[in-house]
């Protein structure tokens, strides 16, 4: 997609500056180890790099990026809208589908667990929906448990009738859901998964899951997630 200008003042040069802001896309998206040169060279003198916002609900699965460019005789500012990763895509899509409420957020940091999740957020580790895929007898199931609380899979075992409950491979968990564990989310699979939501959730007004990605997350609510996954309550575990 290609950037657009709003509010460009006299001697900006869109296109030039479109061109070299596409070199700072690589730094801001986080998909490099560091800034790529553009191929239009270095971003000009006094030009701020691009930075990043979540779309409003319009288009819950792109993000925006704006650089604030003060040239010649005035200030412009250009925006490019880039798609986010298909798995973010998906769930977006699941959630527009399940007319849930929350949006894709994107995270400047992986937020692989729950306590990094809430660093970010700015809220209680508690308030963080773990997506946890556990192998019940061969069959994936989901908990989706708060972060304050780690699961009893002896507990969980005898809610759903299972010989044996154990943590599950990374392979078991990307098949079952097409998704990295760390970026699990409550939906969007390839098909319908057994979940178990923690009544632990249901003492916060909001709740954060993973968006399908490490980098991603939506906010949400106990109840709306019992109704989008066809959950089922449950006491899945204690404190941490």
């Amino acid at each position: 997609m290609g950037w657009t200008g709003v509010g460009v003042g006299a001697g900006v040069p869109g296109e030039a500056l479109g061109g070299a802001l596409d070199g700072a896309l690589d730094g801001a998206l986080g998909e490099a180890a560091g800034p790529a040169p553009s191929s239009s060279g270095p971003l000009p003198s006094g030009t701020q790099p691009a930075t990043s916002s979540a779309l409003p609900a319009a288009n819950a699965a792109s993000r925006v990026f704006t650089g604030l460019l003060p040239w010649g005789h005035g200030y412009g500012s250009l925006t490019k809208v880039l798609p986010m990763h298909p798995n973010a895509e998906r769930v977006a899509a699941a959630l527009r589908e399940q007319g849930a409420a929350g949006r894709i957020v994107e995270l400047p940091d992986s937020a692989r667990t729950a306590q990094a999740a809430a660093d970010q957020l700015g809220c209680a580790v508690g308030a963080i929906a773990n997506s946890l895929i556990f192998d019940a007898d061969g069959a994936p199931l989901l908990v989706l448990t708060s972060g304050a609380h780690r699961v009893d899979t002896g507990r969980v075992a005898a809610l759903v009738g299972a010989a044996k409950v154990g943590r599950a491979s990374p392979e078991f968990v990307r098949e079952a859901t097409g998704q990295p564990i760390g970026g699990v989310a409550p939906l969007g699979h390839p098909a319908p998964i057994r979940t178990l939501v923690d009544v632990w959730l249901d003492k916060y007004e909001e709740v954060w899951a993973a968006g399908g990605h490490p980098h991603t997350v939506f906010p949400t609510s106990y109840e709306e997630l019992l109704r989008i996954t066809g959950g089922e309550a449950a006491e899945v575990g204690g404190d941490v």
